[in-house]
């Protein structure tokens, strides 16, 4: 008759915490890469970027908000309604 199991040998036990630690080895060191890419990642002042943002909100215009930039030609507002004979029809 077949035995229903098979016995380990021991030294599996040992080749699985080998793998372990490498596996947490390399995530580790991926983690470290990250952390770094992000520590050399170029900054600027928090008032730099407002005044940036301000500039670009002042200068950029936003048609959507009419009351501000007053009435868009049709032609230039993105946002106007397609005119019927378009590119496309339905048959």
């Amino acid at each position: 008759m077949p035995a229903a199991y098979e016995i380990r040998a021991g030294g599996d036990v040992k080749n699985k915490k080998q793998s372990m630690a490498d596996l947490k080895l390399r995530r580790l060191n991926e983690l470290n890469m990250r952390l770094n890419e992000d520590l050399n990642r170029p900054r600027i002042k928090i008032s730099e970027a407002a005044m940036s943002l301000i500039q670009y909100t002042n200068s950029t215009k936003d048609f959507m908000v009419p009351t501000i930039w007053g009435q868009v030609d049709k032609r230039e507002d993105p946002y106007a309604p397609q005119q019927p004979n378009g590119c496309c029809s339905i048959m």
